[in-house]
């Protein structure tokens, strides 16, 4: 039984680190892609995770399973594809740390999983099965995706969604909202940030926004707010914690060591049960982490381990 299973993309970013001398940009190979990040942040934090996904039969697909192996990620449901390549992310870091993101992608290997590759167990013998939008933006991956988070929902696993909108991935916004919008019902709890909460709500105010989602049935929602920290809902009652000041290396991964440091508690508990007080505490701990990130520079190499937030 694993505690959380990811599915969907896992990519190299090419996060600018510096220039040169002459002025010309720098840039790191960073192993990433959201649910790839949660799968990680999470098991550095004690949980135990698996990921499903596809990457190319190239170098950067050999790294990239080599980096889950290495932070004790299951990848018995990571494939290989015999004729695209490992997606690739081109990540521009601003001077206050906010990224933006330039996509190498359809086709590309995340792009071609399909439903009937997904091992059935890990749809199964799991606590969490979890997935972001950027499986939704084509097919079949959007479809296996949906697959998963219905399969799980039925074998009786909690669902989590982070629906992490990249507007360079879509047609159109309302494409993107269309399909981001469909997949809310399927999920028990939700992770958004304050800049996708008026794309699905239509407001800016977490408690009114997450009003409208939980009427959905999700049962419980954080929204994050940056540097003001995290808010969130579980059922009727909502609650906050604040930001923690840090000297940013880049946000790159923040919003996914947040929800994967939350997701490694939720997993001790019952939604059922669960008290306001110690969704405070879970919210304080998943905030911690985040900021541990935001301090360095990458995703997944910036991620931190239990010891540290602690």
């Amino acid at each position: 039984m694993k505690d959380i299973v990811a599915i969907g993309e896992v990519l190299i970013d090419l996060t600018q680190k510096g220039v040169d001398e002459l002025g010309v940009g720098q840039y790191a190979a960073n192993p990433g892609g959201a649910p790839a990040n949660l799968a990680v942040a999470a098991a550095r934090l004690g949980a135990s995770t698996a990921f499903v996904g596809k990457v190319g039969r190239d170098a950067f697909g050999n790294y990239l399973r080599a980096v889950l192996e290495e932070n004790q990620v299951d990848t018995t449901g990571l494939l290989e594809d015999e004729k695209e390549h490992t997606t690739l992310a081109v990540v521009s870091v601003d001077e206050t740390g906010e990224r933006s993101f330039s996509f190498y992608r359809e086709p590309s290997a995340d792009v071609n999983l399909k439903a009937e590759e997904i091992p059935q167990a890990l749809l199964k013998d799991t606590r969490i099965l979890h997935f972001g939008s950027v499986s939704l933006t084509a097919e079949p991956a959007r479809s296996a995706t949906l697959y998963a988070a219905k399969t799980a929902r039925e074998n009786g696993c909690l669902v989590s969604y982070d629906p992490n909108y990249r507007g360079s991935l879509w047609s159109s916004q309302e494409a993107a909202i269309r399909e981001m919008k469909n997949a809310l019902p399927l999920c028990d709890i939700l992770k958004i940030s304050d800049e996708e909460l008026p794309l699905l709500t239509g407001t800016t105010d977490p408690v009114e926004g997450s009003r409208q989602l939980a009427e959905l049935g999700i049962r419980l929602i954080f929204v994050t707010l940056g540097a003001n920290g995290a808010f969130f809902r579980l059922g009727e009652e909502t609650g906050s914690v604040p930001g923690i000041k840090v000297k940013v290396g880049d946000t790159n991964g923040a919003g996914d060591t947040f929800f994967g440091a939350a997701l490694s508690q939720l997993v001790k508990e019952d939604l059922n049960t669960l008290t306001l007080p110690r969704l405070t505490e879970i919210a304080a701990f998943a905030n911690k982490a985040a900021s541990i990130t935001t301090s360095r520079h990458g995703a997944i190499p910036a991620m931190p381990k239990l010891s540290e937030v602690q």
